[in-house]
């Protein structure tokens, strides 16, 4: 008995060295680039086969994809790989981070590679969305690109519509019938005196915690529907206070007492999927999970119109390639390959990520897969109405965090919307200064 042990301890041995040296072999002669990235479990499948397409176009080159949280997680990982002289070649980045990564003179400018071999044409540049190639900019100079494009949008729960005597074919068009469709659809099943089904979702986290930024990410399209904005153009006096953020917060804080919204406790998307929420604001990145859902009815339409304007915001994570790595210009081809036409239509259509330039809504096979797709053709449609959150050069995290503060105040808190606001712009000026 000893003895078959043993041999089989030897040929499980042999096996393991048998396979380590064919991946060495494999390998041998490869560039690894590191990418450190932050995509969902929903996305995952989309990245591998995204890497696999590029590997077999460029044998030479290995990406090693690795996930980190994303986030202050991200944020915090970067800086303390950037002391350790342990960066990753490439990493997708928000561009909330640039700053504090220009200043650590840890990224490229990516001009360094535009203009060099393998570069990029201006026409190739001007067929990026704007507002996705100002987000990778930081005091003028372009250090980052953008991997995917993001955007928000409603979805619906459509038996729930008819359960209310709503239409599902006619989602809420505008604040007024938000209000009033979340309230009929906020319902005691039982009559306990506890509510068992939310009619919307208000995304209202702890300003301390790591989705704060989800918080005020969400909550700017409402300022913009109201016809306001985050800061002035010279970047010396903060706005969001304004009579139009009033207006934003205001709205949130009706749906969250009207709905008695203090006593909901479920994750959005599990409350989604069980029927507890009707609708909820999300991304295209979950479309992959939504798909999943058997058995309910859903649909997705764009953010209702506010008093003034129609307004989602369109931003994307981007790609920075940091100056600590070997491989600079494998990385650059990477970057690059990943903005082309085709793979920006396979992504999108595997992921429900949005592209990032506007040819790929011409190319015929990705207009057909929105023929069919109508959750992923929503989004889309909706770019059009998608705004950049404007350009803060220093302090940025800092005065998205006074906003959270804001919200949190009012709404769990109990202050009034301009009393919270103004004292998160009084703050927020102050940071305006490096």
């Amino acid at each position: 008995m000893r003895k078959h042990r043993i041999m089989l301890t030897a040929a499980i041995l042999a096996l393991t060295l048998l396979v380590s040296c064919t991946d060495r072999k494999k390998n041998q002669g490869r560039v690894t680039l590191t990418f450190w990235h932050s995509f969902v479990s929903s996305t995952l499948p989309a990245l591998e086969d995204l890497i696999s397409r590029f590997e077999s176009e460029y044998p030479a080159i290995h990406i090693q994809a690795q996930y980190v949280p994303t986030g202050d997680a991200l944020s915090q990982k970067l800086i303390t790989a950037i002391q350790s002289r342990t960066a990753p070649d490439i990493s997708w980045i928000h561009s909330d981070f640039i700053q504090q990564l220009v200043e650590a003179d840890a990224i490229h400018p990516v001009w360094t590679f535009i203009e060099g071999p393998e570069g990029m044409t201006p026409a190739e540049l001007e067929d990026i969305f704007p507002a996705l190639l100002r987000a990778g900019e930081w005091r003028g100079t372009l250090y980052a690109l953008p991997m995917e494009a993001t955007s928000l949008a409603l979805l619906y729960n459509r038996d729930l519509f008819r359960q209310a005597g709503l239409d599902p074919d006619h989602p809420p068009a505008n604040w007024n019938e938000l209000y009033e469709y979340a309230l009929k659809m906020t319902v005691d099943g039982d009559n306990d005196g506890k509510t068992d089904q939310y009619g919307f979702y208000v995304p209202v986290f702890s300003a301390s915690g790591p989705l704060s930024i989800w918080m005020v990410l969400q909550w700017t399209p409402f300022l913009w529907q109201a016809g306001g904005e985050f800061i002035n153009r010279d970047q010396t006096r903060i706005l969001f206070n304004s009579e139009a953020g009033v207006q934003a917060l205001t709205l949130w804080k009706q749906l969250y007492d009207a709905m008695d919204f203090r006593t909901f406790s479920m994750a959005h998307d599990l409350a989604f999927f069980s029927r507890h929420l009707a609708m909820v604001m999300d991304g295209p990145w979950n479309l992959p999970r939504y798909r999943q859902l058997s058995g309910v009815d859903w649909a997705v339409a764009p953010l209702p119109t506010g008093p003034v304007n129609q307004a989602t915001y369109l931003a994307g994570e981007e790609l920075a390639i940091f100056k600590q790595s070997k491989h600079a210009q494998e990385a650059w081809i990477f970057v690059k390959w990943i903005l082309q036409p085709e793979q920006q239509a396979f992504f999108s259509i595997r992921s429900g990520y949005l592209p990032v330039r506007r040819s790929v809504l011409e190319l015929d096979s990705y207009r057909d897969h929105l023929a069919v797709d109508a959750p992923l053709r929503v989004f889309v449609e909706q770019m059009k109405h998608g705004q950049a959150r404007e350009t803060i050069d220093y302090n940025r995290i800092a005065i998205n965090q006074t906003i959270a503060e804001a919200v949190e105040k009012c709404l769990a808190g109990g202050m009034e919307p301009k009393q919270a606001l103004d004292e998160a712009a009084a703050k927020a000026n102050r940071l305006l200064q490096p």
